[in-house]
């Protein structure tokens, strides 16, 4: 090949290359793609340094499949609400478009398109007025979006203050303490004081909007209310907030913005309780956010977050960029971000639709019920309300209606513990133990302190997903009373489990490589007490 008479192309590339092409080579022309031998070839691989040799994909691959096998079974994972399962064809498409950046507009305008519609048919479902322009992106996951939402009120909360020529440098937000941690590191990594409100049983383990007036003032920059708590899956009362709020506006002139955590709750409520009032119909909420990995039913590493009107959207988060090609906007913390979770979430809807994911949350609310129901009539008390009839008076005995809007809303969670009856015939069992010996059925249950408040209450939970079939259900509860009745039992597991208890550890090498070590950012004064979270969070 040759460009012109006098110019040879096939020398001038040679000549422009760094090294000779077999200069660093040990004559083996495919050294990565060698015969694979299992053991032999990973034998010699360092764990905590890069290798100085490659290995071949087969042995790489072999390696990590195998390690990977040891994480618990994502089906019998019943702590997460994180979504497992997608049918063959949303995988197909997934793995079709895992190569896309969807901030690239220039070059990926078809899933920039898809994700537009996505954020218009959730401004649908959450009832966005039409006078409006609603607006929203895509995010990695819920705790995002509620950066973004948080930021968006710290932002025209410090506009407003400085427009008044007042001080707007101690900004406060209001949440129950039984927030997720999300919320409470927006307000720690954007400098926002969090004012958290404590529950108590009675009211379910969340907000009571009553109690929350008391923490506002006129540096509060809005109350974000939780649709779905993660502790007993309860629906904290957005109308009654937004009510309270209007009220005090009309009072003291404060006018006190609502940002909803949907995180669960969004993908639930408008199917099963399509009449509750907490979405864009209640005028003071301003914004939204959500898990599409969530009861999106998309996998892990997608959330959602939507405003009512763009002009709720602060310009000091837009920016306006030219590099890719074309302009482009951009309003979210991380700048490129993977087409394919998106692309999945267009999936679902298309494939799905209303009624599909209508049929799932009420097949979710069905098999919570026959748990809570289960649990309840032995020997726990469940302290989730979706089983508890909204008037139980209308209801024959044994009977049970399938609509979701005859029981107290909530997420298809089950929380409960051991009654009281249970403890004080049983003194010698303790809680946490039916979380470990679930474990060794397979089952993942959390056993976790209920949140400011009530910080004695310990509490199991049940996520019941669209992966955990009736079926399922009956299984785990005959795993959750066959182990109660051994622990119970002066022969059983209960009689050896506290010696075991204070014995046991799984030593897992490597497990605290790359984490922080918790004697080096503890309290300056060494003798002062450990600063309280009062989350699943805790102060390192």
């Amino acid at each position: 090949m040759s460009l012109s008479r006098h110019i040879d192309a096939e020398q001038i590339i040679e000549q422009s290359k760094d090294h000779p092409r077999k200069k660093h080579t040990d004559g083996h022309s495919r050294t990565l793609h060698r015969t694979w031998r299992r053991d032999e070839d990973a034998a010699n691989v360092p764990k905590y340094t890069l290798p100085k040799q490659g290995i071949n994909s087969k042995a790489a691959y072999q390696l990590l499949h195998d390690e990977t096998a040891l994480d618990g079974n994502p089906l019998l994972n019943l702590a997460s609400f994180v979504h497992t399962w997608m049918p063959e064809d949303a995988n197909k498409l997934i793995l079709e478009n895992l190569n896309k950046n969807i901030v690239d507009l220039d070059e990926y305008p078809a899933a920039s398109l898809i994700h537009n519609r996505c954020v218009s048919m959730l401004g649908d479902l959450w009832k966005a007025p039409k006078d409006g322009k609603v607006i929203g992106t895509a995010t990695a996951g819920s705790s995002e979006a509620i950066m973004l939402g948080g930021l968006a009120l710290k932002k025209r909360w410090q506009e407003a203050r400085k427009a008044a020529g007042k001080d707007y440098f101690h900004p406060n937000i209001v949440f129950g303490a039984n927030a997720q941690v999300a919320l409470e590191k927006f307000a720690r990594y954007f400098d926002v004081e969090t004012r958290l409100v404590p529950v108590t049983a009675e009211d379910g383990f969340i907000m009571n909007p009553h109690n929350a007036l008391k923490y506002i003032d006129e540096n509060t920059i809005g109350v974000m209310v939780i649709l779905g708590s993660t502790y007993t899956g309860h629906f904290e009362n957005v109308k009654l907030m937004s009510d309270l709020l209007d009220d005090l506006q009309k009072r003291t002139g404060l006018d006190i913005p609502i940002h909803v955590d949907g995180a669960s709750g969004a993908f639930i409520a408008p199917f099963a309780h399509p009449h509750l009032k907490w979405s864009f119909d209640v005028p003071r909420v301003v914004s939204i956010n959500t898990s599409g990995h969530k009861f999106g039913l998309v996998y892990a590493g997608l959330g959602w977050i939507l405003w009512r009107d763009e002009s709720y959207l602060h310009r000091d988060l837009i920016f306006e960029l030219h590099y890719l090609g074309s302009v482009e906007y951009s309003f979210t913390l991380n700048f490129s971000k993977p087409a394919a979770p998106v692309i999945a979430q267009m999936f679902n809807f298309l494939n799905l639709g209303f009624e599909g994911y209508k049929r799932i949350a009420h097949k979710d609310l069905r098999n919570a019920r026959m748990l809570s129901r289960a649990l309840e009539s032995t020997y726990f008390k469940v302290l989730s309300n979706v089983h508890v009839p909204l008037h139980p008076e209308k209801q024959r005995h044994g009977e049970h209606p399938d609509d979701p809007e005859h029981y107290h809303a909530g997420l298809p969670v089950v929380a409960f513990r051991l009654s009281d009856e249970f403890k004080k015939e049983n003194p010698h069992v303790q809680q946490s133990w039916i979380q470990t010996l679930l474990r060794t059925k397979g089952w993942i249950v959390p056993n976790y302190n209920a949140p400011q408040g009530a910080e004695d209450v310990e509490i199991l939970r049940v996520v019941v997903r669209e992966t955990l079939s009736e079926d399922l259900i009956e299984r785990l509860i005959v795993d959750i009373l066959a182990i109660t009745e051994s622990l119970a039992s002066k022969q059983g597991e209960g009689s050896i489990f506290a010696e075991v208890e204070a014995n046991k550890g799984v030593h897992l090498p490597g497990h605290d490589e790359a984490r922080p070590d918790k004697e080096n950012f503890g309290n300056e004064n060494p003798n002062a007490p450990p600063k309280e979270q009062a989350t699943f969070s805790r102060q390192c």
